[in-house]
């Protein structure tokens, strides 16, 4: 992958001196992220120089490297604009500010943290510009999206969506709640942050300093006469009882959790304590997720597929075939990737399963069953997107292994 120009910036990367220079420095850098369509930016301490990398498309690439003299202003520089204390360098902390990038209002959560070589800063990028995405614009597939469809209509109930950090778990949850949002229903979120807005919804941001927390504050929203509840992230057994009571009671809820496979996120349920017959009333779905990165449309090209390439695919033909490719250009800064699509699984909770939960079936027995109710998994859902020209087979044999 190829570093990311930051050259075109009126200042000199290799010395920055002033406090005009390292401000200057700073807007140039934020500006190149939302450009470059960065989710993160790391600014890190080495010990002859300060590396600074932009987390584009899942993957970090380096922006620019500048001398280690100028580390601390350039992260005092940050620490002013978000709010944080200057003096502090001893403990990690996090601030947030809300700037507009080439008319683009762009919400930054920045954290800093104390390493061997001084603080080491990671700024998260929210482009609140960007329009929600509809439902069918997240790359369900057909089977997978009418599935979801009928589980987010459903009077009452739990629906889980599962992956690790930046899988679009969030983005899929406020498409979600757009397609749900109407004046006949109530909808009330609790977030930590609210990452965007909706119109005619009540979202409630944690606050832990205050002692709102997804626990208490879930117990508050069941007494405001909901229809639809969306718990941020489900992160002890406690926030857990009282979303399985909330569905339990009437209520559709939605929340996140971090496992691999919707099927682990039965088992996860079950480990922290939620009762096996309890959890089978309420759980009605789980859409598990992973982001793969697109094939960037301005170079990509047919090529003949390798016999590694036909194994993981699962051909039984020794035939080759053609598949697409990025050959890299400067759209893509010569990746031959540009941009990301979802690939999901999504697993209805049927009578069948029900049962097996109560009786407390492990989780390969819960994934035999669901399978052969043609559940599709993650790595067949990527397949597919594969041979429909979508993403890679490196994409795909990422996904099979994380």
């Amino acid at each position: 992958m190829m570093p990311i120009n930051l050259a075109v910036q009126n200042f000199s990367l290799t010395s920055l001196s002033g406090e005009v220079q390292v401000v200057k420095f700073v807007n140039a850098l934020l500006e190149v992220a939302v450009k470059e369509r960065a989710s993160d930016v790391h600014i890190e301490p080495l010990e002859k120089m300060t590396r600074v990398r932009l987390r584009v498309d899942g993957f970090l690439c380096t922006a620019v490297e500048v001398p280690r003299n100028v580390h601390n202003a350039i992260v005092s520089r940050i620490k002013i604009i978000s709010g944080m204390d200057i003096a502090e360098k001893r403990l990690p902390q996090d601030g947030r500010v809300q700037l507009e990038v080439f008319e683009r209002k762009v919400d930054l959560r920045i954290s800093t943290l104390p390493v061997i070589n001084g603080e080491k800063v990671v700024i998260r990028i929210l482009d609140k510009s960007q329009t929600l995405l509809e439902l069918e614009n997240l790359d369900f597939t057909k089977g997978n999206l009418e599935i979801y469809k009928r589980l987010i209509n459903l009077p009452h109930g739990i629906i889980l969506l599962t992956g690790p950090t930046g899988s679009g778990k969030s983005t899929t949850l406020y498409a979600t709640l757009q397609k749900l949002n109407s004046v006949t229903k109530n909808i009330i979120t609790i977030e930590d942050p609210i990452e965007r807005t909706i119109d005619g919804i009540n979202q409630i941001a944690v606050n832990t300093k205050a002692g709102l927390t997804f626990a208490t504050g879930l117990r508050s929203i069941v007494r405001q006469d909901p229809n639809i509840i969306m718990v941020g992230e489900i992160r002890d057994a406690e926030t857990a009882r009282i979303a399985v009571q909330a569905a339990l009671t009437g209520h559709l809820v939605f929340s996140t959790l971090h496992t691999n496979s919707a099927v682990g996120a039965v088992t996860r349920l079950l480990d922290i304590g939620i009762e096996p017959f309890l959890l089978a009333a309420a759980l009605r779905g789980v859409v598990a997720q992973r982001l793969v990165r697109r094939i960037c449309i301005d170079c990509q090209k047919q090529y003949e597929t390798s016999e590694m390439e036909l194994t993981a695919l699962g051909c039984d033909t020794c035939e080759s075939f053609k598949l697409n490719k990025g050959s890299g250009c400067e759209n893509c800064n010569h990746t031959g990737y540009k941009g990301r699509i979802a690939v999901q699984e999504v697993l209805e909770i049927t009578p069948v399963l029900q049962k097996a939960i109560i009786q407390g079936a492990e989780e390969n027995v819960l994934l035999k069953l669901a399978s052969d109710a043609h559940f599709t998994s993650l790595s067949d859902d990527c397949r597919e997107k594969v041979l429909t020209g979508k993403t890679s087979v490196e994409e795909l044999m990422r996904i099979a292994y994380c």
